[in-house]
């Protein structure tokens, strides 16, 4: 009889994944306004100061701060400086009408708020004894010149372009898209639109897959629903290993004698296959398919068939390992310790992830039905309760929770 082998952990299987990814080495220049959601692939410096010039935060006047010392201090309004203008030198014993962003001229130290000030002909009275330096942005306080704005393997979100942009980079290196065929095992499955013959389920997992994929910025080739024959399986294997960097199946991943996936490739290339310690999920494939006649392989996962599984293990294991194959260097997402207001005694030898909601106490709601293939509550909760195995959970207990934003992008 074989010996059973011991589930693996999340962890450990993460582990794993992370140290086989090997990452993209192919990159492309592109604008930086059409660079949303690209990974940069090398360091960028910003060759300017930034802001380029001390500048006023507000509408008032430039001032010297030790012509003003009296609080009532009235002055000539020598000169008025809009944005975008350059400013002349502060004449001593004067200030100058400035505006939000425009220079701050030389020989002026302070910016006091119009509302301060009180204006009379070309002269104004500064009700206000300002300190050097008050409502003035200093040259280069937020970037100086040769510093790093943007390090390698960043993922690019608005407020990274924005920066990139406000030092002038008007385009940026990016990792070429992660090209990631997709598909689907399984006679029963139907597609949306079609009747829904006796014995047949629609198949959600190609939906909910394809959109995990385009979020994480990755080129799909869907490649459909492939007959439930060792045939067909291997001939889609070896068609979408050629073009694409990982294959990813849904189900098919168990042993039964209509389950094609472990000897299909197997007979393309190499598997493992893992029975992890968590729930939902626990069976994953990870392996390679070879490149017929050419050097290399594409990665290959196979995800578990019911949709709350397939879902959660694509979450906690095939994002990070997509993410690290584009350069992503941090793959772990941000989680947060938070209140259970429910109490949970299911308690399971496995891992648990559970689904959760934030109520308007700030603490956490449970689903009521944490089944694998009750997919409203992947709709309905806000993230997942990341439950270490045989944990009871009391109301008030603290638990980790790692929300979907964390996780679908």
């Amino acid at each position: 009889m074989t010996e059973k082998k011991p589930m693996l952990s999340a962890q450990q299987t993460l582990d794993f994944l992370l140290a086989a990814a090997r990452p993209i080495i192919d990159v492309e220049t592109t604008p930086t306004i059409a660079s949303n959601g690209r990974i940069l692939a090398a360091a960028q410096t910003s060759q300017l100061n930034v802001p380029p010039m001390d500048n006023s935060q507000m509408d008032g006047y430039a001032v010297r701060a030790a012509d003003c010392a009296s609080g009532a201090a009235k002055l000539r309004v020598s000169q008025r400086i809009a944005a975008g203008q350059v400013a002349g030198a502060l004449e001593p014993g004067t200030a100058a009408r400035i505006f939000t962003g425009a220079m701050i001229p030389e020989g002026a130290d302070a910016a006091v708020m119009q509302e301060m000030c009180e204006v009379d002909g070309d002269m104004v009275t500064i009700r206000h004894a300002p300190p050097s330096g008050e409502w003035v942005r200093r040259t280069g306080e937020d970037i100086r010149a040769g510093s790093e704005i943007l390090s390698a393997g960043t993922r690019l979100r608005a407020q990274e372009l924005g920066l990139a942009a406000s030092v002038g980079l008007a385009t940026l290196p990016v990792v070429r898209k992660l090209r990631v065929a997709v598909f689907f095992t399984g006679d029963e499955l139907a597609m949306p639109g079609e009747p829904l013959r006796p014995g047949a389920i629609y198949n959600s997992n190609r939906f909910t897959l394809n959109a995990l994929l385009q979020n994480l910025g990755c080129e799909v080739s869907d490649y459909g629903i492939v007959p439930d024959t060792l045939s067909a399986t291997r001939e889609t294997l070896r068609t979408a290993a050629k073009d694409h960097d990982l294959i990813i199946t849904s189900g098919g991943v168990s042993v039964g004698e209509e389950d094609h996936i472990k000897p299909a490739v197997e007979a393309e290339g190499r598997l493992n296959m893992w029975q992890i310690a968590i729930k939902p999920g626990k069976p994953l494939a990870f392996g390679e398919v070879d490149r017929a006649g050419s050097e290399g392989t594409a990665f290959f996962i196979g995800l578990p068939g019911n949709p709350v599984s397939s879902f959660v293990t694509f979450l906690l294991f095939v994002r990070p390992f997509v993410l690290r194959l584009q350069g992503v260097q941090d793959v772990a997402p941000k989680s947060y310790i938070m209140r259970a207001d429910f109490a949970w005694s299911k308690t399971d030898r496995r891992n648990e992830f559970l689904r959760a909601r934030i109520n308007a106490d700030g603490g956490l709601d449970l689903f009521d039905n944490q089944g694998s293939a009750v997919l409203t509550s992947t709709v309905w909760g806000d993230g997942l309760i990341d439950n270490p195995a045989k944990q009871v959970i009391a109301v008030g207990d603290l638990v980790r929770f790692i929300p979907f934003n964390e996780l679908l992008y």
